[in-house]
């Protein structure tokens, strides 16, 4: 069973998700947008399965630097976690700074920051493929003697404190802004608001922002989102959206050292011949347009069932990854990443959505039959599975009218 702190929180984010939900219904009934959620869950739902094998090479540097690389050893104690956890807070800073200031490690950073809402379903909206360029800068704490474990806890406890910030339900705290990250701290920071870019870059300790230059208060309401809005709900694209639009930034320039450059210069930047930086772009709440699409409400009734049965299926694979072998991993994590990329093509009412997802509808129950001769006692889940995917395919055949090419 994983025993990371996120993974363990899984049944909590939810409750507090739901819980937001229904505080908002009746007041701000436009305060979760369906299809904005699911694609910020997706992204993270993607950011576990991928972390399943990414922390073979992450965790895998940081035990290998503690065990036979490390300058000191001492007795794990309160004191050490909390010097740890100042120590972790205090990279992040920096991590998250420069992700906001290296090109590159924007293009993994930006997906936190497309969502054109702000609720507690847009702390889940997390990079696929960030930890693999960021990691290195916590493999320092190794060396100084912190264990593994503990580092894993204190990493995740920070991510975790991250989590409720992620509101507007909550205003200002009083005296605890001025120490804290606070919800009012870090709506400025998901602001694109000239004013607000590149600001309030704390995990849980708003002090390092104070201290170094980047902090900014929550004066007027922010316009959420980026400067450019992605226009997709597919979290596949959310993910790569950067990195192509660096590529055909870099097929405009003229020489190979400025082709190189854009990857490590800041967001935006291009050289004075090809026009220089690139300027904010003003933005108004009043006349600003978030990116819509409008779907029968029997699509987004399938869309919501499916995916109740995709995150549940997820937080199982979550829990018991470590007794599946290699080869189920695999089959199980391609399963739901073609699953959540999928659900964003048939929000924007795509027709390669309704062939991928007859796809996957067999795809899954071939799953679950490869599951069942590893667990007999999954028949019952098998049986009533495929009967769901049997009606599920007839639906769709009924619902072509709806998607355009």
């Amino acid at each position: 069973m994983d025993l990371s702190p996120v993974v363990l929180s899984i049944p909590i984010y939810f409750l507090l998700i739901g819980l937001e939900l229904i505080y908002t219904l009746v007041k701000r009934p436009d305060y979760y947008r369906m299809s904005d959620s699911v694609t910020n869950i997706s992204c993270g739902i993607g950011d576990q399965i991928i972390g399943i094998f990414a922390k073979v090479i992450t965790l895998g540097f940081y035990q290998y630097l503690y065990e036979y690389h490390a300058f000191f050893s001492f007795e794990n104690s309160l004191l050490s976690f909390i010097v740890l956890f100042i120590a972790v807070d205090f990279i992040y800073y920096w991590v998250h700074r420069w992700s906001h200031e290296v090109n590159f490690l924007w293009a993994g950073h930006v997906v936190h920051h497309q969502s054109e809402e702000y609720n507690l379903s847009v702390a889940l909206r997390q990079s696929w493929f960030h930890k693999f360029f960021t990691f290195i800068f916590y493999l320092p704490l190794a060396l100084f003697g912190f264990d593994t474990l503990s580092f894993v806890w204190a990493n995740g406890l920070n991510l975790l404190y991250q989590f409720w910030i992620h509101t507007e339900v909550i205003k200002k705290l009083g005296p605890l802004e001025f120490i804290l990250n606070t919800p009012s701290h870090h709506r400025v920071h998901h602001g694109r608001n000239p004013e607000y870019i590149d600001k309030n870059h704390a995990g849980v300790f708003i002090i390092w922002d104070r201290v170094f230059g980047t902090f900014e208060e929550e004066k007027t309401k922010p316009v959420y989102g980026i400067t450019t809005p992605l226009t997709s709900w597919n979290p596949v694209w959310a993910n790569v959206s950067h990195w192509y639009y660096m590529y055909k930034e870099s097929k405009l320039l003229s020489n190979w050292q400025d082709k190189f450059r854009i990857f490590y210069k800041p967001p935006g930047w291009r050289p004075a011949y090809a026009g220089g930086q690139l300027k904010i772009p003003l933005v108004r709440k009043e006349n600003y347009r978030k990116f819509r699409t409008i779907a029968p409400k029997s699509l987004n009734f399938y869309i919501f069932f499916q995916y109740a049965i995709t995150v549940a299926g997820t937080a199982f694979f979550l829990f018991n990854e470590s007794l599946f072998s290699l080869d189920y991993k695999i089959a199980g994590a391609l399963l739901i990443i073609l699953a959540v990329m999928n659900f964003g093509f048939l929000f924007e009412r795509k027709k390669r959505g309704l062939f991928l997802e007859s796809i996957r509808l067999v795809l899954s129950c071939l799953f679950l039959t490869y599951t069942v001769h590893q667990q007999p006692n999954f028949e019952q889940v098998l049986f009533i599975s495929s009967v769901i995917a049997l009606f599920s395919l007839s639906w769709l055949m009924t619902q072509t009218r709806y998607f355009r090419k």
